[in-house]
């Protein structure tokens, strides 16, 4: 019977063995559940722009003097400003720090990022701040009522 038992085919597994498996599972799932949000957030996958050669951003109406708004062109949002002496002007509203949203504020005379305190002026460059880039311009047209903002 102990030359039977020597024999056998199936080794069983330790408790210690199963034990050390089981917490480097463990830990693989926990690395795995902290690593894919970060890596997620550097390097965000692919989505496919919706691309709009040209939009009717506002009525001339809707944009006073010292003035902006922000609407939705293509897949990110742009920024239409009537500056304080009257001239229409449109940029992404993508600031080029880390891609928040700007707005344009009336006390400040410019537009500004909230996220990081990014400041640009009203041709887009940089003022203060972090952001590397100045604001990518977009073409202003007014046609009648209608403020028509195009790429390039």
């Amino acid at each position: 019977m102990d030359a039977d038992h020597r024999l056998d085919p199936a080794p069983r597994v330790r408790r210690r063995t199963f034990l050390d498996y089981a917490f480097t599972a463990g830990l693989a799932a926990l690395a795995g559940a902290v690593f894919y949000p970060v890596v997620y957030y550097l390097i965000p996958p692919k989505s496919k722009e919706i691309t709009h050669e040209s939009i009717v951003a506002a009525k001339t109406a809707d944009l006073a003097p010292n003035s902006g708004k922000i609407v939705p062109f293509g897949g990110k949002p742009a920024i239409v400003l009537r500056t304080p002496d009257g001239e229409l002007r449109a940029f992404t509203a993508v600031c080029t720090h880390l891609a928040c949203t700007v707005q344009y504020r009336q006390d400040f005379q410019h537009i500004w990022c909230a996220c990081h305190d990014g400041h640009y002026d009203l041709h887009g460059q940089v003022l203060a701040g972090p952001p590397p880039r100045p604001l990518a311009e977009y073409k202003v047209t007014v046609k009648g009522d209608d403020v028509i903002i195009s790429r390039g």
